[in-house]
């Protein structure tokens, strides 16, 4: 399959009561179904065994001008200057592909309930994949207005 003709179809669908407002902002504490096609249950074997996935949804209720934007301010602050989209983590890029560590509580048959998803009700899934010791750097490097919004002191600075 070429590039041109790249194709994503997706594997199942977020499931959740909340609404946006109540998702923005709380992501850690927010849980949320997967619930995961029939035809792709099978791929579901084994995943008990981890605590945490990868999930990597399609942000479909992204608007379409937010399809073209490439600068952004962070948490839209005026008072930053912009960055780049490819710097930053919101819905507004070229692609609406969301990425998540979350915390698998539970499976039930080709249900999987997480913990720390920030996607709306009916948002497809595109993949999952288990989280282990080899995807945890040791250390990392945040921009200082990422610290400054996060609060000093919560996480150390390399």
């Amino acid at each position: 399959m070429s590039v041109e003709e790249m194709r994503l179809i997706p594997i199942g669908y977020v499931r959740t009561e909340l609404n946006e407002g109540q998702i923005k902002g709380n992501r850690s504490n927010v849980v949320s179904d997967l619930e995961i096609l029939q035809e792709f249950s099978e791929g579901l074997r084994g995943i008990e065994d981890y605590s945490h996935l990868m999930v990597l949804f399609w942000m479909h209720g992204t608007p379409e001008e937010d399809l073209k934007k490439l600068l952004v301010h962070p948490w839209n602050e005026t008072s930053l200057a912009p960055v780049g989209v490819f710097a930053i983590r919101r819905r507004a890029r070229p692609n609406p592909i969301g990425l998540v560590v979350a915390e698998l509580l539970e499976r039930r048959g080709n249900i999987l309930k997480v913990k720390g998803i920030d996607a709306l009700n009916g948002t497809p899934i595109i993949d999952i994949k288990s989280y282990d010791y080899a995807d945890r750097p040791e250390k990392i490097r945040v921009p200082k207005w990422w610290l400054d919004k996060k609060g000093p002191g919560k996480y150390p600075i390399t």
